[in-house]
């Protein structure tokens, strides 16, 4: 007989707990401590039950069913890609390519945008030893028709089983829109349509690429970059119909390439909520078969996270980044090796970044459970979040007369440039950590030798001009404002010390004093922290023996008002004084001509580059 278990508990009503809540809250603000209001613009709460789950589309589905917010498979596998730049060596690139699969690869991309007129032969010199029908392979920067043509020629001469070919080719106009603000309409329609009639006869190559990653690396929220993915999808559909091909023929011929960002739980919702999206979009098209209303969705790690110094930090980063793209459920992922972002990768890196989805895979088994996330309350609901305010962008762009019109109106760039803004912001001021770059960083580290001011500069905006129907989209990454911060200190004559002068109450003096040698070793400088002078004057004049730049006064707030007055005297023009915290006697301090003050309140980044040009660092 089944018996129910833990029946002696009873379910305890939401407003129960809600009570308890605010009653532990002794009057603060719940919506300000509890509730977690996204750059996505929509509100997490502190917890969510099962009730909270009526209602939620296909919450309650199986895999493989309408609208897939289970997956569009029976299984979670997916295939793990590296690609490999070509360049005019096809023949190195496919070495590298072989050995690559020798080492765990199943999806091998060549990238073709820095190579021209590619032959036949070339792309034969490419696939030379590789199986057509043992991997998945992908063209990326595909720059006219005959790659493909070259491809499919060879595969007819292979007499190989066409139903077992597996392969991509980034045929997207609108890639090249974002990038440039040149489009043609004319042009993307003929070379689309021209695409899917070539692998007619080939059911499972895709030759229309959607590559949504553009806006995060642009700096993006995530429901921009599934929004506007969306929206590019759409306008390939609408091209494509115009031009004869039938929904169902095209939408199984569109490949998506998202981003995977560091917001782990949201990134899982991403990838379901695009699943359910892409599901209503092709059906509201008129598709007969369900199984053509399936994304197929490649992810690769988020460029914009990465940093060029602490780059060992990158693995971790692309560790948490590809276990969202695996519990999401993508069809294949590319993890970008950790020093991606500054040298070409070697076989280290890359042998790293192959063996974080291998070790998912083989040691995790993250492959062996179907969308792992299903039943949390807390997903289920961000994946619904995500995807309502997702449609509603998508709306807005459709309403304007669709992407490549809202791209001519500047509506898409305003979007993205005001998130970028604020994501920037809250990296200046540190509301949002880069560990080992704006926060926590290795006080001895240098800038690898690979690391050029050009890597860490940032470029400057792009303007619209000549032929450009829309201004692109401004590429760069979150750290760059501070590896430039901390490469110019790192190549000044002199490197500056700032001399922390510890003095009164003990917890008070080591607290501030550990924040603000973090602090300005953002920015490089040497610190020299020290565990507590007798007094402030003692503490003032080591630092003058030490010949410090920047000497902080440490302590509480009680002992500010007198100490810091007496150290700025000792000091004298010869170093700056600056004061830990944002003490209640302040204005005090100000008038007796103390300027400098850190605490968490300040924007980091801005007040480390008036230190810099302060002491002559340009």
């Amino acid at each position: 007989m089944a018996e129910k278990l833990f029946t002696e508990f009873p379910s305890v009503p939401k407003q129960v707990w809600e009570d308890a809540i605010v009653k532990d809250l002794k009057g603060a603000d719940y919506q300000k401590k509890l509730v977690w209001r996204t750059l996505e613009g929509f509100s997490v709460q502190p917890y969510y039950r099962a009730e909270d789950l009526k209602g939620l589309e296909g919450s309650n589905g199986v895999a493989g069913v309408f609208p897939f917010v289970r997956g569009t498979k029976d299984d979670n596998n997916w295939l793990i890609r590296q690609d490999y730049l070509v360049k005019q060596d096809f023949s190195k690139a496919n070495a590298l390519a072989l050995d690559g699969m020798m080492k765990g690869v199943t999806a091998v991309g060549f990238d073709l945008s820095e190579t021209e007129n590619v032959t036949k032969a070339d792309i034969e010199a490419l696939l030379k030893g590789i199986e057509l029908t043992c991997v998945e392979i992908n063209f990326k920067g595909c720059k006219d028709i005959k790659v493909l043509e070259s491809f499919i020629a060879i595969a007819d001469e292979s007499n190989v089983d066409k139903n077992k070919v597996n392969a991509s080719f980034d045929y997207d106009p609108l890639k090249r829109l974002n990038a440039t603000g040149l489009y043609c309409g004319k042009c993307a329609a003929e070379t689309l349509a021209k695409a899917v009639g070539l692998v007619k006869e080939y059911p499972n190559i895709r030759v229309i690429g959607v590559y949504a990653y553009a806006f995060n690396d642009a700096g993006s929220n995530l429901t921009q970059e599934l929004a506007y993915g969306m929206n590019m999808g759409s306008e390939y559909l609408n091209l494509l119909n115009d031009a004869g091909v039938c929904v169902d023929e095209a939408a199984k011929r569109i490949k998506f390439t998202f981003s995977i960002s560091g917001s782990y739980f949201l990134e899982i919702a991403k990838f379901r909520a695009a699943r359910v999206l892409w599901a209503n979009i092709v059906k509201a098209y008129g598709a007969k078969d369900e199984n053509n209303c399936k994304i197929k969705v490649h992810a690769v790690t988020s460029a914009w996270n990465q940093t060029v110094y602490d780059p060992y930090v990158n693995m971790l980063r692309d560790t948490t980044e590809a276990m969202s793209g695996a519990i999401g459920g993508v069809d294949s992922m590319e993890v970008l090796p950790f020093d991606h972002a500054f040298r070409k990768p070697d076989e280290f890196s890359n042998r790293i970044a192959r063996n974080v989805q291998s070790l998912l895979l083989d040691e995790s088994h993250f492959n062996k459970v179907v969308d792992p996330a299903a039943g949390s309350y807390y997903i289920e609901e961000l994946t619904d979040a995500v995807a309502k305010t997702s449609w509603d962008l998508f709306n807005e762009v459709e309403n304007a007369g669709g992407y490549i019109e809202a791209f001519k109106a500047e509506k898409i760039q305003g979007a993205v440039k005001e998130i970028s803004l604020k994501r920037d912001s809250n990296i200046a001021t540190r509301r949002d950590t880069l560990l080992g770059t704006n926060q926590f960083p290795n006080f001895t580290e240098v800038a690898d030798k690979d690391i050029t001011k050009e890597v860490v500069t940032r470029k400057a905006a792009p303007v619209k001009s000549g032929d450009m129907i829309g201004t692109p989209l401004e590429v760069y990454r979150g750290a760059q404002a501070f590896e430039a911060l901390r490469f110019a200190t790192d190549n000044a004559e002199k490197r500056p010390t700032a001399f922390m002068v510890t003095y009164g109450n003990l917890a008070m003096c080591r607290a501030r004093a550990q924040f603000a040698c973090n602090f300005f070793a953002v920015a490089g400088f040497n610190v020299v922290d020290n565990n507590k002078f007798d007094s402030a004057e003692e503490g003032a004049k080591a630092a003058l023996e030490a010949k410090a730049d920047i000497i902080v006064a440490c302590s509480s707030d009680e002992e500010y008002a007198d100490a810091v007055p007496a150290i700025a005297n000792i000091v004298g023009d010869k170093g700056i004084v600056v004061v830990a915290g944002d003490p209640a006697c302040k204005d005090e301090l100000i008038s007796k001509g103390i300027e400098h003050f850190i605490s968490v309140k300040s924007n980091v980044l801005e007040t480390l580059k008036g230190y810099q040009t302060k002491l002559g660092i340009k």
